[in-house]
């Protein structure tokens, strides 16, 4: 699965998902879009290869980049899920303490 956060912890990658979502880019469009060096670039785009959120294609010579939908649509049910949990385990230590008095407050 990939990590959802590690790939959307960053701004600069924020802002080359929102650039995907608009259509395909190329190596040269993405890099075209900040003041970063294109290695720099290159990194954050790997990052998003590794974690399958987006894929690359080469058409000639050049690198297309495009949204991979359906991990980005996994990851991100996995994150609702977690945070779901999170919750349900909050308001079962609300319920506990309204009921009986109890306050828990383990942490995982």
């Amino acid at each position: 699965m990939p990590n959802f956060y590690r790939a959307l912890g960053d701004s600069t990658r924020r802002h080359i998902l929102l650039m995907l979502k608009q259509g395909n880019k190329t190596q040269k469009e993405i890099v075209e879009a900040f003041d970063i060096s294109q290695p720099a670039i290159k990194k954050h785009l790997n990052i998003l290869l590794e974690e399958k959120i987006i894929s690359e294609s080469l058409n000639g010579k050049y690198r297309i980049y495009s949204i991979n939908l359906n991990m980005l649509q996994i990851a991100s049910q996995e994150m609702l899920q977690f945070i779901g949990e999170l919750l349900d385990d909050r308001l079962l230590s609300l319920k506990n303490y309204v009921e009986k008095g109890e306050f828990s407050d383990e942490e995982d």
